[in-house]
């Protein structure tokens, strides 16, 4: 891929690419001077510089009668591309509930493999509430889909700022491990010893998501607004009737 492909794939589209990256070779110049070397005409040369104004990709100055275009600071393209993901995080949880809601139908999805769980997992990161609870049994997760792929998740949830409630069950969970932590953004609590999930379940935005790791090897994504305050209710027992760990270790 080429440079002007790549800025083309970042969203400057058209002769936009082309526009810009003479503009950079060139430093500041004319408008006739860049669009020669961008192999675009006059007429469509100008039509394209207003758009790459607007996007504060280039500035103009007048010398005299002349006017010149000089190529902003390439960093531009990334303070744009940024400002675009805010825009998009600000009206996602809009679009989604319109989505979520359409027809009045809970939204189901199967995802079957490794694979599947990996992309679950995952989805769970795109929490906008940065609220995420959790019912799970460690020793499982760390044979499917693997404790690399498990602490990848830990790792990326503590940098994305998502606060984690879960409740961990089975004999076989590892009580040293991931402990409660104010910097990692976790409180743990164990089920009582006679509980075993036997499946892990996520709970965030309006998602129950479950993972059947111990031979099924499947993942299940549910967004209803109904099934999830179902859920979180049923949490909230599990929540009070676990023991509280009140360590402060980080992980």
């Amino acid at each position: 891929m080429n440079l002007v492909e790549m800025l083309q794939a970042a969203g400057i589209d058209g002769n936009k690419a082309d526009f810009y990256l003479a503009s950079l070779e060139l430093g500041e110049s004319t408008v006739a001077s860049i669009a020669q070397k961008a192999g675009i005409g006059r007429t469509n040369a100008y039509e394209v510089l207003d758009r790459l104004l607007a996007d504060g990709l280039v500035a103009t100055v007048q010398k005299g009668a002349r006017s010149y275009v000089i190529p902003q600071d390439p960093i531009a393209l990334l303070r744009r591309i940024e400002a675009q993901r805010q825009l998009v995080q600000e009206v996602l949880p809009r679009l989604r509930s319109i989505h979520n809601s359409a027809g009045g139908k809970p939204r189901v999805r199967y995802f079957p493999g490794i694979e599947g769980i990996k992309t679950v997992l995952n989805e769970t990161l795109e929490c906008q509430s940065k609220e995420l609870r959790a019912v799970m049994s460690n020793s499982e997760l760390f044979e499917t889909p693997g404790f690399e792929v498990i602490r990848d998740v830990a790792v990326r949830r503590i940098r994305a700022g998502i606060n984690l409630r879960i409740i961990r069950s089975g004999p076989g969970d590892t009580r040293d491990l991931w402990r409660t932590s104010t910097r990692d953004r976790r409180e743990l609590r164990f089920a009582p010893a006679d509980f075993e999930a036997g499946i892990t379940t996520y709970l965030y935005d309006d998602t129950v998501a479950f993972i059947s790791s111990r031979a099924e090897h499947y993942a299940l994504s549910i967004q209803s607004a109904e099934f999830f305050a179902f859920e979180c209710g049923l949490f909230e027992v599990l929540w009070n009737t676990s023991t509280s760990d009140r360590s402060d270790k980080p992980a």
